[in-house]
């Protein structure tokens, strides 16, 4: 009877073993090849990224270094009204990002980097694991790439993407100040996308209808121009 037990739990033993060196093997394999993408407050902001991560095409590990969670911090605490509205939603984009199930995204703890700046610890970071940078700021993927990181960038990924407006199509887009060039007022999106409105710099504190012309895009953001719709009324908001 004893040697019945014995083997009966030998087998127990040898199957659970093989099972949990089956799942760490998976586990690696799952895990070969990935990179370390280290994600800036701006891509945060910007919150493009969450509905690519959703689609299933990254399956990198993302990092969220903590200096970028304070800085979000401090922006949702701020005087500016828009970037307080945009902190706040890069938080939430945070949050979402950990709840994807097709990558791994966890918070990093990178407070052994003193006081040094977020993109510069982003760039140290990156260094030092061998990772990449995901980011929307032009600026940092210029000096990234002056130090051999290699930078994802969400505009770049944005350009070879179909821009949701045609031409002709209608939108109401708040005018916030004035164009660079005569008669133009200057909007955003939701999503923080500028909208040019020709014959928006008299309307400027006022919701109006607009009609969509053309959009460009390039590695430093995507600007679209729109042309105010004759004859519309408009609203304060």
């Amino acid at each position: 009877m004893d040697l019945v037990i014995l083997l009966l739990c030998s087998g127990v033993f040898f199957e659970t073993s093989f099972l949990a060196w089956e799942k760490i093997t998976q586990k690696k394999t799952r895990n070969r090849g990935k990179r370390k993408v280290f994600v800036d407050t701006s891509a945060l902001m910007d919150g493009r990224i969450l509905e690519v991560a959703k689609t299933g095409f990254l399956s990198d590990d993302f990092l969220i270094p903590k200096s970028v969670i304070r800085e979000l911090q401090l922006l949702a605490d701020g005087k500016d009204s828009e970037k307080r509205a945009r902190a706040r939603k890069g938080m939430e984009i945070a949050n979402e990002l950990e709840r994807v199930v097709y990558f791994d995204a966890e918070i990093y703890d990178d407070t052994n980097l003193g006081k040094m700046l977020v993109d510069e610890r982003l760039i140290v970071l990156a260094k030092e694991n061998g990772g990449l940078i995901l980011t929307c700021d032009y600026n940092l993927a210029k000096v990234a790439e002056t130090e051999k990181v290699e930078v994802l960038n969400v505009n770049d990924l944005a350009i070879v993407l179909a821009n949701k407006f045609r031409e002709g199509d209608k939108f109401r887009v708040k005018i916030l100040e004035k164009g660079s060039n005569p008669k133009q007022g200057v909007g955003h999106l939701e999503d923080g996308t500028m909208v040019v409105v020709d014959g928006g710099e008299k309307l400027i504190g006022r919701t109006v209808e607009v009609r969509f012309i053309r959009f460009l895009q390039t590695s430093a953001g995507r600007m679209i121009f729109a042309a105010v719709l004759s004859g519309r009324k408009t609203r304060r908001k």
